[in-house]
């Protein structure tokens, strides 16, 4: 059976005994975003590399990662060390390195990561789901011939979907909240990777607050990965609700705050980021 097409963007091979924390891997088309790949699927790859380490503990708990430039399309290398095991959490530091231009090994994402064993404990969801509609009730955006990355989503916005006229900056919106429910298409069972991914399917939120279409681009993402593996195979290939919302605008940087919850309503994920955007 053919691997779906974010398994085979995620696929990592050893790069050898000499280099036992080091794996190599290409860019995929299926992701391509403006100028290189989308960028939720670099910070999987980042937690991929992590996670068939031989010295993993635990499962994935929190994931920062920092877009030093662009991935230039083809080969790259991904280093995933574990700096530091405890008892329950492990903490590790990460690479992407590609040649430049005078073929030398630069990297152009860092990263860090932590790994923890989970415990049974008193639990409740602080941030309940939204009161929206079900996605069989929300129609499909069409984003045929847009970037490459957009088909691999099937995307159904509730509120804040991206703007139909570019109004330009004298005709601001009353906030930048975006809410959508989201899957893979094709639909695939959720797991660490393809949360962490979908934790970046928010369009910028700039163009949503002030309808100029601007260059713009994250420079850091943090996830904070709440569900746990038995959680994320409980909801299946079903939607997530994902919700978006600018917090800052100002010298050329702003924040995000996300949140994503299965159909059931359990939070699964958390994210903040920080996106540049060029005037």
């Amino acid at each position: 059976m053919t691997k779906h097409l974010f398994d085979q963007a995620l696929e990592l091979q050893a790069a050898g005994s000499d280099r036992p924390d080091t794996w190599l891997g290409t860019t995929s088309p299926a992701y391509w975003n403006m100028v290189g790949p989308f960028g939720g699927s670099t910070a999987a790859t980042a937690l991929q590399a992590v996670m068939q380490h031989p010295a993993l503990l635990g499962e994935p708990i929190a994931l920062t990662v920092n877009y030093a430039s662009a991935t230039a399309e083809g080969p790259f290398s991904i280093t995933a060390t574990p700096v530091r095991t405890n008892r329950s959490t492990q903490h590790w530091v990460l690479s992407l390195n590609q040649p430049n231009a005078k073929g030398e090994d630069v990297a152009v994402m860092t990263a860090t990561a932590m790994t923890a064993l989970r415990r049974e404990t008193w639990q409740v969801n602080d941030m309940p789901m939204p009161d929206v509609p079900a996605p069989k009730d929300v129609e499909r955006a069409r984003l045929a011939g847009a970037m490459e990355w957009l088909n691999r989503y099937d995307m159904r916005f509730v509120r804040g979907g991206i703007p139909r006229k570019w109004d330009g900056a004298d005709k601001l919106s009353p906030d930048s909240l975006t809410q959508l429910w989201v899957r893979d298409d094709v639909p695939r069972p959720l797991d660490f990777a393809s949360i962490t991914a979908m934790a970046d399917v928010f369009y910028p939120r700039v163009w949503l607050r002030r309808p100029l279409h601007v260059p713009a681009g994250t420079v850091s993402m943090t996830v904070y990965l709440h569900a746990s593996a038995a959680q994320l195979q409980q909801a299946g290939t079903g939607y997530v609700l994902a919700q978006a919302r600018g917090q800052a605008f100002r010298h050329g940087f702003f924040d995000q705050s996300a949140q994503l919850w299965d159909e059931s309503g359990t939070l699964l994920v958390t994210s903040h980021q920080l996106v540049y955007f060029k005037e």
